[in-house]
């Protein structure tokens, strides 16, 4: 990855649970980094640069309005991410993933690549890919943790790409489902504590 911004020192991140990070469409990995003082201290947070020039910002891959993309393009930011992944995990006591937006898209697709890489997984404001060869290719030996939060009337993400991603979620993952009405698409207060306690569960637990 070009840009990685940690939440501790080298020093203080042997032997922490890491939680990957990443920001939607059209943002950077500040939008991630400025969540850092809201989440567990015992975490080692890492927020990624999503690997598109989009504007003066970032991206994962490229997005219409509609959330149509390249399927080649999700697979090489996923294998990227999965290569960065590989340097850094066995520092760590366990590796998780929180995805805002588009991030939430590049979450979900990790997860259902490599299922048994993460402790959980955390997607805020966002959707699942809808994609026949993911959907061949994934398989789930038990539902893994997974956290969604938004607002039902988040004017970003269609229904279409909501009602997809509902079916697959309820389908797949031992979900905790929250809403958060007014907030729009944005990331707020009240859903960064159920999501510390959500990451406190299921990953802190049994440490």
């Amino acid at each position: 990855m070009d840009s990685v911004v940690w939440s501790k020192p080298e020093n203080q991140r042997g032997g922490t649970p890491l939680l990957v990070m990443m920001h939607g469409y059209g943002t950077s990995e500040q939008r991630m980094v400025d969540l850092f003082p809201a989440l567990p201290a015992e975490f080692t947070c890492a927020a990624l640069r999503g690997p598109k020039e989009i504007g003066d910002h970032y991206g994962w891959f490229l997005l219409d309005y509609f959330l149509t993309n390249d399927f080649a393009d999700v697979i090489t930011s996923t294998n990227s991410v999965f290569n960065w992944i590989n340097t850094v995990k066995e520092n760590h006591s366990s590796v998780s993933l929180l995805g805002y937006s588009q991030g939430m898209a590049m979450a979900s697709t990790l997860l259902r690549l490599r299922p048994h890489a993460f402790k959980a997984t955390v997607g805020l404001s966002g959707f699942v890919l809808d994609n026949d060869l993911l959907a061949l290719s994934e398989s789930f030996d038990s539902p893994p943790p997974f956290f969604w939060g938004r607002d039902k009337a988040d004017p970003v993400i269609n229904e279409d790409a909501i009602a997809h991603t509902e079916e697959w979620l309820h389908a797949n993952v031992a979900l905790t489902a929250r809403t958060y009405p007014g907030m729009g698409h944005r990331i707020e207060p009240a859903e960064l504590v159920d999501v510390s306690a959500f990451l406190r569960y299921y990953v802190l637990n049994g440490l």
